[in-house]
This record gives structure tokens, sequence and C-alpha cells, in this order.
């Protein structure tokens, strides 16, 4: 069997200043998330390696990441944070580069008050400077970003990216459009990769059922096919909703009659391929 490898969590030392977002509905959120329990969440779900992914916008949370990856073989890489639209970019990335783990960045576009961020100048002459870094872009937007998140690919045909959580569709509603044709249309660009996780957050936390995430599962790997698709946990933030074994368990399910090169390429082998671990 191949490497699994959970392709998106988080880690972070809890402080309602630097943390928000998580309001009295995420009372589970409130604590600490550090390696220790990253690990013993992994071996609940047979989970050999994972990616760090930022949960804030600055470079100090970067530099903690690879230090924890550092001491953490099961951390294999990270996706961190730098000031991608700022001047200072470039002298930023060279600081970090050199830096094994690093594997990718990631801006929290989904939180601009300006719906079309990702397609500002200044944050598109930084993702320039990404070519030919081998780092990935992680795009994080929700359902309603899509047609700028596509207009933005067809400017970078050379950057890897992957899209976090689907892009975010209206689960809880039942929506499936636009969010589908829009899902469709950015799969198209053979340089987009697309992570499973983040779905059941996107749901009622409380009411929602595999058969009624199947029919956005089904969506995606329509859209992007088993070659361009790696899970994710979005650990601890899933908690909210679904335990990290349940999560694993559940795509376990769904990706039950595929072929065996078919899942060990969801469950692993893309991650490790895209984000070169």
């Amino acid at each position: 069997m191949t490497q699994r490898i959970d392709a998106h969590h988080h880690l972070w030392r809890y402080s309602v200043k630097e943390y928000g977002w998580i309001d009295g509905s995420m009372a589970a959120l409130q604590r600490d998330f550090l390696p220790e329990d990253l690990i013993a969440a992994m071996r609940s779900a047979g989970v050999d390696g994972t990616i760090a992914v930022q949960a804030r916008q600055t470079l100090e949370e970067t530099h903690w990441l690879l230090e924890l990856a550092d001491r953490h073989q099961e951390i294999c890489g990270v996706a961190g944070w730098a000031p991608i639209a700022s001047p200072e970019f470039r002298a930023s990335l060279e600081a970090l580069v050199g830096q094994p783990k690093l594997k990718g960045l990631r801006h929290i576009v989904q939180a601009e008050p300006d719906e079309n961020f990702i397609l500002r100048e200044d944050f598109n002459r930084g993702i320039r400077i990404l070519h030919g870094t081998g780092l990935v872009y992680d795009i994080l937007i929700y359902e309603r970003h899509l047609p700028q998140a596509i207009a933005f690919v067809d400017r970078h045909p050379d950057q890897v990216f992957v899209l976090d959580h689907i892009a975010k569709p209206r689960i809880g509603e039942g929506a499936l459009e636009p969010w589908a044709t829009q899902i469709r249309e950015l799969a198209k660009r053979e340089n987009v990769f697309c992570k499973i996780s983040g779905m059941v957050t996107e749901a009622d936390w409380k009411r929602w059922t595999p058969e009624g995430l199947r029919p956005y599962l089904d969506t995606v790997v329509e859209a992007f096919g088993p070659k361009r698709l790696m899970v994710g946990s979005d650990w601890p933030v899933c908690l909210v909703a679904c335990g990290y074994a349940q999560w694993f368990h559940l795509l376990e399910q769904y990706f039950t009659g595929f072929s065996v090169q078919e899942r060990d390429a969801v469950f692993g082998d893309n991650a490790r391929r895209v984000y070169g671990i």
C-alpha cells in the first residue's frame, strides 16, 4: 500500500487575539493543537505523513511550522504564508526557499474584503516571482470567487495550483450550481489540483450525511479525475463536525470501487508528487 498523506491540516497555539475567527460555536477548537495531538489523530486513521498549512498570515507562523516539521518526520511539508502582494515578498521568499520542507504558500483570499483580490496586480506580481521556485500555491476561496480564480489561473499557466476544500461550495444549502459548472471549468486547467477537504464544515455540522456530500464528491472526481485529487482532513477545524478517523473512513468508503492505483493516487501519491515529498 502507498504511503497515506493528509494533504491539509493545521497546528496552533491558541489565543483569542490571534484566532478571533474561532467563535463560541467552535469551542472545541479553543485550545492548542500541536504535533503530539496530530500524530495521535494520524494513527487513528492509518495516515503516514502530512502537509501542514498556514492558519495565520505571519512569517513567524511559517517559520514555526517549518521548525515543527524539522522535528517531526510525520510532517512532510509546509504550505506557509509570505507577503505575496508586498514589495518585500522577494526578500521574504529568499529567506524561505532554502528550507527543504517548505513546499508551498497560501494566502487567505476568502477573507479579503476585495472580492477581486486574487486578480490584483501586486498579488499577481508576487505569484510570478514564485515561478521557478518549485513552490505550489494553495488557492483558498469561497465558491463565489471561482470566476476570479479561473481568470487568475489563466494568468499563470506554468504555476502549479492546489484548490483547497473544493472551493467551499454551499453544501449546507444543498446547492450544486453554479459551483459544479465553475469547478468543471477550472479543472480544465491541467496545472490545477484539488484537495478533498473542508467539506463537513461547509455542511450542517450536526446533520450532515455521507449521502449529502456525495454529489460534491462525484463532481470533483468527474472534473479532476483521480490523478489530480488529494485527500486532506482540515484538522482540527473538521472537529466541529467530524472526527479525524471518521473523515478518512468516509473517503475510504466512497473510493472503494476505484482501482488500487486510483486510490493510491488520491490517498497519497498525488500529494507526494505535487508537493515534492
